[in-house]
């Protein structure tokens, strides 16, 4: 049998993919024509796609009207800076802490305390700290990923392979290098894989934060159709979180097969 063109096997794939969704859909779309769910509480996707599209991807009134896009481009933005600065930060402090016995005795304990907080928990911190805007949702983001990545990091550095290390000490590598070419890439692909595991807590609580007071973000559509007694809205701010958390999740996917090509970890969860 002749192999499949990588074309015809992406189509494959996309089938498979697209084939549950298109199934929800069919069902969601019956049952409301069928008067099976009550379409002003629950409606289904033809009616809040075409309220979008009616209302020129805008919602809000006034000046006040905020731009779909501009919507996700926010929300996006928030969290995707905010899971940088955390993740660049737990791996820095995460290896300090491995090489220093006094960081480990003076930082550990901190931040094993603080870790299991939910994320939404630091929004009053954050709008104490930052005031209501994209300081504080970043920030939520940040410390959603912050603690756990760091243990995360410590744990990678304790579960390396040593005789990887003794091999590089064995071929005259100095600490330093050590550190550097064995350890540092040893560790990065299971922490940036829990990375992309608490990405999803992290979208969560930046979408929190934007209900409290942000006046841009899917966050802020979703309370805005509640306040709006508004279903389609809702159900359209419920569809662009999924949709987009979706996106962010593949890019970061993305980044760790195209980045971390040694470690076999992109091979997860397609």
């Amino acid at each position: 049998m002749a192999p499949r063109s990588p074309l015809a096997s992406w189509l494959i794939i996309a089938a498979a993919s697209l084939a549950p969704w298109a199934v929800i859909v069919a069902v969601w779309e019956l049952a409301a024509v069928k008067g099976w769910l009550q379409s002003s509480l629950l409606p289904p996707p033809s009616s809040f796609i075409r309220y979008a599209i009616e209302s020129d991807f805008k919602v809000g009134f006034g000046r006040e009207a905020m731009a779909i896009p501009a919507a996700i481009l926010a929300s996006a933005y928030r969290v995707i800076v905010g899971l940088a600065l955390g993740f660049v930060a737990a791996v820095a402090t995460g290896i300090a802490i491995s090489m220093s016995r006094i960081a480990k005795w003076s930082f550990l304990p901190v931040i094993r305390g603080l870790a299991p907080i939910a994320p939404i928990a630091w929004i009053p911190i954050g709008i104490i700290l930052f005031g209501v805007g994209n300081g504080t949702a970043i920030f939520v983001v940040f410390v959603g990923v912050y603690f756990l990545l760091t243990l995360s990091t410590v744990a990678a550095v304790q579960s390396v392979d040593e005789r990887m290390i003794k091999t590089a000490r064995t071929y005259g590598a100095t600490p330093r290098q050590v550190w550097l070419w064995v350890i540092f890439p040893a560790v990065l692909p299971q922490v940036f894989t829990m990375l992309r595991l608490n990405f999803f807590a992290a979208w969560m609580a930046v979408l929190a934060a934007e209900m409290v007071g942000l006046k841009n973000g899917v966050g802020m559509m979703v309370i805005l159709g509640r306040e709006m007694f508004n279903g389609n809205l809702i159900m359209l701010g419920i569809c662009i979180v999924g949709i987009t958390g979706y996106v962010v999740d593949s890019a970061l996917l993305f980044v760790q097969r195209k980045l971390l090509w040694w470690s076999g970890e992109g091979a997860m969860a397609r």
